[in-house]
């Protein structure tokens, strides 16, 4: 049996031997199944991690984990992506709400999805590009799910790149990026950043190998952030909100949508709905409003996949 190497990125003849399925058969499952793939200078290439995390989310006849407690007992658990406003949202939902205690953990956005797949948290929280036509999370979701969860959204936000405050290397693109004098950070595989940033990367004329950081990753936007003004990186990968956080400049990319994911069976328990009221509280905007990239046009609305796709 031939071995596999161990690397971040598979090519199409690796993973063809991983799954013992013909070459053809691989591209079937990029187009038909969303196997995760991104393609840099003409060349598929498939992220290990996402793709064994496809494998896991394609498992059948297996006993799917439960959560002890509902959140009807007080206690909130969200995993999922990260988010300044978000964080900040949480703790001053507790300190209205004393009875209630959130826990968020930091798992980026495929670990959101898999969390609520695997009903570990109440609330999954992503960000995930599933096309050119800036569509969010939908395609994933059902890829995940038996039973589609109901998708509430918590913000849009804008995307783009972090670079030191008034732009001394004159970093206008991610074809910036390959010049030898240009340095990033950059955010972990299964965040929708990360997605984001190989989907540009894909659309260029520059591959990762010429990008001097990419592999350096950091777990949250505001340490990309804190790299950049420290000099550590050029640029990284990020939300406007972090360059008002810190005083660093932004080259925009493209608005987002952040929502928050929930299974139908759990989505009238009193913690969930205690916090999805509080989105339409007059001190959560009040709090958004010290935040800069943010639009909050549809928070704590339901979202319906075919209404977003029918502006295709």
């Amino acid at each position: 049996m031939k071995t596999l190497r161990i690397a971040t990125f598979l090519t199409t003849k690796e993973v063809a031997d991983l799954l013992s399925i013909n070459e053809k058969m691989v591209y079937s499952l990029v187009s038909d199944k969303g196997l995760p793939a991104t393609k840099i200078t003409g060349k598929w290439l498939f992220p290990r991690r996402l793709v064994e995390e496809w494998l896991d989310s394609h498992i059948l006849n297996y006993k799917k984990s439960e959560i002890g407690l509902s959140s009807d007992s007080g206690i909130l658990l969200i995993a999922g992506s990260d988010d300044p406003l978000f964080q900040r949202t949480l703790s001053l939902f507790h300190a209205n709400h004393k009875d209630i205690v959130p826990f968020f953990a930091n798992l980026g956005s495929m670990g959101g999805l898999n969390s609520l797949r695997r009903g570990i948290c109440h609330i999954g929280v992503c960000h995930l590009l599933q096309n050119e036509k800036n569509e969010y999370n939908f395609t994933f979701a059902d890829q995940e799910f038996d039973r589609s969860p109901v998708f509430i959204n918590f913000s849009q936000r804008e995307q783009g790149f972090l670079v030191q405050k008034g732009n001394p290397k004159g970093i206008r693109s991610v074809s910036d990026f390959a010049r030898h004098d240009v340095r990033i950070v950059n955010r972990p595989l299964g965040t929708g950043t990360r997605l984001l940033l190989d989907y540009e990367i894909s659309g260029s004329e520059i591959s990762i190998a010429d990008i001097a950081g990419y592999h350096n990753e950091v777990p949250r936007h505001l340490d990309a952030g804190l790299e950049v003004l420290a000099g550590r990186a050029d640029a990284a990968p990020a939300i406007r909100a972090v360059a008002g956080l810190l005083d660093l400049d932004f080259i925009s990319l493209r608005w987002e949508r952040f929502d928050l994911l929930i299974s139908q069976e759990r989505f009238f328990e009193r913690g969930i709905q205690s916090f999805l009221s509080f989105l339409h509280e007059e001190e959560f905007k009040n709090l958004a409003q010290t935040f800069v990239g943010y639009d909050l046009s549809l928070c704590g609305q339901m979202l319906y996949p075919d209404n977003f796709r029918n502006k295709g």
